[in-house]
C-alpha cells in the first residue's frame, strides 16, 4: 500500500526516520558509556520496539501496565517511576522492573525492602527546584507546588540507606544548555551526597535528535558526571526517538464560514492531537502557511461538538475542498499515546512505513474500541 491510498484518519510513522533518530541516540550511548532507555509515555508503537530495542538499552515506565509493555515487547532494562505505588500492583511492579524509583521518602520506606529483597536497584527522585522552562507551566516539574521529587530542604540523608541512585526530569522539549543549568542546581543541592551513588537518571525531555541540538554539551555533562562522581548516566527520553518521524493523514469533510473560512476535518485535536489544547501548540501541516503567507486562509477544526476543537489557522496556495487529503508531521509523539473516543470520535488507524515506502496498518480501531472501554 502506498502513502496516497491509505485511510484517513491514520497515523503514519516512518521507519526509516525512527531509525535515523536512533543512530543518533545510540552514538550518544557509545561515545560516552551512558544509557538511553525509551519513555514509553510519549512514543509506545510496540511494532517498532524489537527496532528501537536494537540501539537502546530497554525502557522506562510511569506505572504498571507501561512497565508491563516494556517488558512483555522489549525485555531489557526496565525502569519505572511513578508518584506514588499501589499496594495491589507493587509486587508486579518489583517483579518486572530492575530500576524502581521513588517520588517520596515515605514511599521509599514503604516499600524498598520488598525491592531490596528481589535484588532490585532502587532510586530516589529529586526536585533540584530549577526552572528552565518558558511557557510550558504543565510540563515543569519545579514549579512551586509540584508533586514530583524531594526537595533540598525535605531531604532525609539518614534514610538513603539502600538507594543507588538519583533521579531528576525536569525538561520538555530542550537543548542541553538547560541540561547544564539543571545539572547545575542539582550538584549544588545534592552533590554531597553523589558520591555514594552508583548512577544518575537525568530524565527525559532531551531534544537530542532535533537539528539544532548540541550534542557535545550533552556529552560533556554526561562525562562530568562519570568522572567527578563515577556513576553510570542513564537518560530516558521519549519524544527524541521519535521526533519528526510520525503524520497524521486526515481529509477535509465539509466547508463553512463565520467571519473566516471553515474547514471540518475527519480528525480532533481534543481526541487526535491532545497537545495542541495542552501545551498549547499548532502542528505542522505539509504544504501550509502562517496565516498571511498564502492567499487561502482556513481555520481547520474537528468533528466533536467542543468548541475548542480547533487544531489552527492556516494559509494554502489553492482553496480547499471537500474530500481534499492533508497530512500533519511531527505527529508519532504524544499522539497515539494520548487518543480518546470522547463524543464517539473513531481513533485513526495505525500504519508504518517502510525503508521502501511501502505502507501497512497495523492496527485500526472500530465500535467495538470505543463501547468496550465503557461500563
Amino acid at each position: 500500500m502506498r502513502f496516497e491510498d491509505l485511510p484517513t484518519p491514520c497515523y503514519v510513522v516512518d521507519e526509516a526516520l525512527i531509525e535515523k533518530n536512533l543512530k543518533i541516540l545510540n552514538g550518544v550511548m557509545q561515545r560516552t558509556g551512558a544509557k538511553i532507555v525509551l519513555a514509553q509515555k510519549a512514543f509506545s508503537m510496540t511494532a517498532l520496539y524489537p527496532l528501537i530495542g536494537e540501539y537502546l538499552s530497554g525502557t522506562t515506565a510511569s506505572g504498571l501496565f507501561e512497565a508491563r509493555l516494556g517488558h512483555e515487547e522489549m525485555g531489557k532494562e526496565n525502569h519505572v517511576f511513578a508518584p506514588a505505588y499501589r499496594e495491589d500492583e507493587i509486587d508486579e511492579i518489583i517483579s518486572i522492573c530492575d530500576h524502581i524509583i521513588f517520588n517520596s521518602f515515605s514511599q521509599l520506606a514503604k516499600f524498598k525492602g520488598k525491592a531490596l529483597q528481589a535484588g532490585r536497584k532502587i532510586g530516589l527522585r529529586i526536585n533540584p527546584e530549577c526552572s528552565t522552562q518558558e511557557g510550558h507551566e504543565i510540563y515543569d516539574p519545579c514549579s512551586p507546588g509540584s508533586r514530583f521529587g524531594v526537595r533540598r530542604a525535605d531531604f532525609q540523608p539518614e534514610l538513603l540507606d539502600g538507594v543507588t541512585g538519583l533521579h531528576f526530569h525536569t525538561l520538555c522539549q530542550q537543548n542541553s544548555d538547560d541540561l547544564e543549568t539543571t545539572l547545575n542546581a542539582v550538584e549544588e543541592k545534592f552533590g554531597e551526597w553523589l558520591p555514594q551513588m552508583e548512577w544518575i537518571n537525568f530524565g527525559g525531555g532531551h531534544h537530542i535528535t532535533r537539528d539544532d541540538y548540541d550534542i557535545p554539551r550533552l556529552e560533556a555533562c554526561i562525562k562530568r558526571m562519570q568522572e567527578k562522581y563515577d556513576l553510570e548516566v542513564y537518560l530516558e527520553p521519549g519524544e527524541a526517538v521519535a521526533l519528526n518521524a510520525g503524520y497524521l493523514l486526515t481529509s477535509v469533510l465539509d466547508l463553512h464560514e463565520n467571519g473566516i473560512d471553515i474547514a471540518i476535518l475527519d480528525t480532533s485535536a481534543t481526541c487526535h492531537m491532545p497537545d495542541v489544547l495542552e501545551m498549547p501548540y499548532r502542528p505542522p501541516l505539509l504544504g501550509s502557511g502562517e496565516p498571511g503567507e498564502k492567499p487561502y486562509l482556513y481555520r481547520l477544526g474537528g468533528q466533536t461538538c467542543l468548541t475548542g476543537d480547533v487544531i489552527g489557522d492556516y494559509s494554502f496556495d489553492q482553496p480547499l475542498k471537500s474530500g481534499d487529503r492533508l497530512v500533519f508531521a511531527d505527529m508519532a509523539i504524544y499522539t497515539m499515546v494520548k487518543t480518546n473516543t470522547f463524543n464517539g470520535m473513531p481513533l485513526p488507524a495505525i500504519a508504518l512505513q517502510d525503508k521502501n515506502g511501502d505502507c501497512r496498518i497495523v492496527r485500526e480501531f472500530g465500535y467495538d474500541d470505543f463501547k468496550g472501554r465503557l461500563a
